[in-house]
């Protein structure tokens, strides 16, 4: 289903058109209202006035997410602070804070990208939508309730927290026909309810709206077999609203971005040089709507690539590729580029589970040495010695063949990782000792 026509299916020429003159306008209104832009285009000797066309933007220096941290809380708000009518933010990967200032147009502006991106997978008004993300400082549950809400859904916010089986509950009493969550609590649910006995017949359950984090098409494959819908992925991040920034149609080649509000670049992540269509890179993202927070040449750090060929839908907006990684979680591990998202999807392929990890780098002799230690988890392992080793054994051949690396496979205690934020919050991903 097509929610807004008139602007999902906009001859290109007209959407660039339109393009360029919101561009202009935000251009001066961050000129006018944020130092931080000022400051930027003046040293760089930037005319906004020449900024005519897509391709006049590669004079723009980049926003980068250490830029939004030093502008904590409000340097970066472009309208007075009695205008922003929701704060979200995010702590980022170190721990340190980044707000984000939403008013009346954005907050309008979201729940119908929102609106769209659900209605893409099918979503309608006699749809009853669970939702299962956090209801907090993170844009994901709130972004999704008010997007659902305005295309008349009966939405049922039971958050992410708290027990799974709780959320089973939920679906079966209330007949949840769609479920919004991540792709790996989606498995937890489908482990629970094998656990309880409950067939997933006996749901109501017909579509499944994944994101928040990197998946697989294997994924989708499994979250499909396992729970008896038809999986759709979805793309935002704080910095851009939150959800809403792009969602794959029926045809699920792709995920149709919202033009009329972001304009998308891919750039090579070392060399900062523009890329063609269809070819990977990271993802580079201009507001040209938002009012509180506008950002130009945003480097998202996620890795994709923008598909142009016309979709079967009917929409006429450009496509990206999923997120399968994220240019700043890359490490070289003997000329082999590796990610971090990568060792996930392999750790999940063969345990079935989604265990906590770190990757630990050194260098030995002069060669590269990668140690892969993995949190134990109850359901993953078992006492025998031999099934010890024969799992270890499988994860190491799969990241062999996935990755193309030898890796050392260590098993550890729940909670003894290193974490970000001195010993607190979120697993640090990488150690590199080299």
């Amino acid at each position: 289903m097509i929610y807004n026509a008139k602007l999902e299916q906009m001859p290109r020429e007209e959407l660039t058109q339109l393009q360029i003159e919101r561009l202009q306008s935000t251009l001066n209104r961050v000129y006018r209202n944020v130092a931080f832009y000022k400051d930027s285009f003046d040293e760089n000797r930037i005319d906004i006035s020449t900024i005519r066309s897509v391709e006049d933007m590669r004079q723009l220096p980049f926003t980068t997410k250490e830029d939004l941290r030093k502008s904590y809380p409000y340097n970066m708000f472009a309208v007075p602070l009695r205008d922003i009518v929701r704060i979200h933010s995010t702590t980022g990967r170190t721990g340190r804070p980044i707000a984000i200032g939403y008013t009346r147009n954005d907050i309008s502006h979201w729940s119908e990208m929102v609106a769209r991106v659900l209605a893409g997978t099918g979503v309608t008004e006699n749809d009853f939508v669970q939702l299962a993300f956090d209801y907090n400082m993170f844009t994901g549950g709130l972004g999704l309730h008010y997007g659902a809400e305005k295309i008349g859904a009966s939405v049922i916010p039971s958050s992410q927290s708290g027990n799974v089986q709780r959320q089973i509950h939920i679906m079966k009493d209330y007949k949840t026909t769609v479920l919004l969550s991540t792709p790996s609590y989606a498995l937890r649910i489908a482990g629970n309810l094998k656990e309880m006995g409950i067939h997933p017949d006996e749901l109501n359950l017909r579509l499944g709206i994944f994101g928040a984090e990197p998946w697989s098409e294997s994924t989708r494959t499994r979250i499909e077999e396992r729970l008896h819908l038809q999986a759709f992925n979805i793309y935002g991040i704080n910095e851009m609203m939150g959800p809403g920034v792009s969602g794959e149609c029926s045809e699920r080649n792709g995920l149709h971005i919202n033009e009329d509000h972001y304009i998308v670049e891919i750039i090579d992540p070392l060399t900062w040089e523009p890329l063609p269509h269809g070819t990977e890179g990271e993802l580079v993202i201009t507001t040209i709507t938002r009012e509180g927070f506008p950002l130009i040449r945003y480097r998202t750090g996620d890795l994709s690539m923008i598909l142009d060929e016309p979709c079967p839908c009917g929409r006429t907006t450009l496509r990206m590729s999923r997120v399968a990684a994220r240019s700043d979680d890359m490490v070289v591990i003997n000329g082999i580029n590796v990610f971090p998202a990568q060792v996930g999807e392999t750790l999940k392929k063969t345990t079935g589970y989604d265990p906590r990890f770190q990757i630990i780098i050194d260098e030995v002799a002069g060669e590269d040495v990668m140690e892969i230690q993995v949190e134990v988890l109850e359901k993953m392992f078992d006492d025998e010695i031999k099934k010890l080793l024969a799992l270890k054994g499988a994860i190491t051949t799969g990241l062999e063949r996935e990755l193309g690396v030898t890796a050392r496979v260590t098993f550890v205690e729940q909670m003894t990782l290193f974490r970000t934020a001195e010993g607190r919050g979120r697993v640090r991903r990488v150690i590199d000792n080299r």
